[in-house]
């Protein structure tokens, strides 16, 4: 397995960030594999695989590229780089610090993910270039027009994070990170299955990275010199999948009668409860504000077709008997109409 030792001034000084970048390199990686894991990735893959086949056909040497730098055992560092320390990252900030890698890194770290010497279609100079390129495509026709939902579910999955934390500690929080970490005790923290040496993050920055596809690795930035990456490095992350919770899109609407009864807006929020929820889920689901949500689950409550229950630091909402005899009732209702 692959362990990181973590002192304790790292893992307090940690922290969660959103990154436009991460997002777009998860979407990248989710178009090569071409599997999707939930309904509401498999509808985004239908819209949006044809369109990345198509680019990659018809560019030979980005293809190989990709091939070569997303790889199970390894992806190329240039490829996957370690998120900025900042609030609010823009994309194009990100993708620089990409396009500025030296041809020699890149060849370095395409070697690195294929664990053998490179094919001659990859021995140039515009790798990073290249991979800048497609980047910037998939951000533009895969990733753009959804962000706005999608880092409001990324900022959703913090604060549930952040509350984890503060209610379980570390070990239960990075526990249910992602598949195969896990803290281990004596300031070890798993992060792979699969074995390499084991790192020592002593007076580094550690960051977590949430990312909408189901998705996750680690990285970390080791500055070239020469050419080379020979320096520690000096900034590690993890990069994992928001809760499942958030992200599957495949709940059914709200029905136009039960939205005439108690409006569209809480007849959503009703719908949405099939699981208990936070306000703060809800909000990244309905792009509703914060006060709006609350109000109009407020009204839900008062008309005892929804409760609430405390979990830790966290308030979960979730349908009464009578808000699932509503709901269930408009549901079928829509079956029955749609039949014949």
């Amino acid at each position: 397995m692959s362990w990181w030792q973590v002192n304790a001034d790292t893992l307090a000084g940690s922290r969660f960030v959103t990154s436009p970048l991460a997002e777009a390199v998860a979407c990248l990686k989710t178009l090569h594999r071409g599997s999707a894991a939930h309904v509401g990735e498999r509808r985004w893959l239908e819209a949006h695989l044809p369109g990345y086949r198509d680019r990659l056909a018809g560019d030979p040497v980005t293809a190989a590229l990709v091939g070569a730098a997303l790889r199970p055992r390894w992806n190329a560092t240039f490829l996957t780089p370690t998120p900025l320390a900042e609030d609010s990252p823009t994309f194009a900030r990100e993708l620089e610090h990409l396009r500025r890698t030296p041809p020699a890194i890149a060849r370095a770290d395409l070697a690195e993910s294929l664990n053998g010497p490179l094919p001659a279609l990859l021995c140039r100079d515009d790798l990073a270039q290249r991979a800048t390129d497609l980047l910037e495509w998939v951000w533009t026709r895969t990733v753009l027009p959804y962000w706005p939902r999608r880092k409001r579910i990324i900022e959703a999955d913090i604060v549930a994070r952040t509350a984890r934390l503060g209610l379980s500690g570390w070990a239960t929080t990075l526990n249910e990170m992602r598949p195969g970490m896990r803290w281990l005790g004596e300031n070890r923290l798993q992060v792979a299955p699969c074995g390499s040496p084991p790192l020592e993050l002593s007076g580094v920055q550690l960051l977590f990275v949430p990312v909408t596809p189901s998705q996750s690795w680690v990285c970390w930035d080791v500055p070239p010199v020469d050419g080379r990456r020979t320096r520690p490095a000096h900034r590690y992350a993890v990069v994992y999948p928001c809760s499942g919770a958030l992200v599957e899109d495949d709940r059914r609407p709200a029905s136009q009668p039960l939205a005439a009864l108690l409006g569209h807006a809480r007849a959503e929020l009703l719908t949405l409860l099939d699981t208990p929820k936070t306000t703060t889920q809800l909000v990244a689901l309905t792009g509703q504000s914060l006060g709006s949500v609350g109000r109009h689950l407020r009204i839900l409550r008062e008309a005892h077709l929804t409760r609430r229950r405390r979990a830790g630091r966290s308030v979960l909402y979730y349908r009464t008997t009578a808000g699932q005899v509503l709901v269930g009732a408009q549901l079928s209702g829509a079956d029955a109409a749609g039949v014949g």
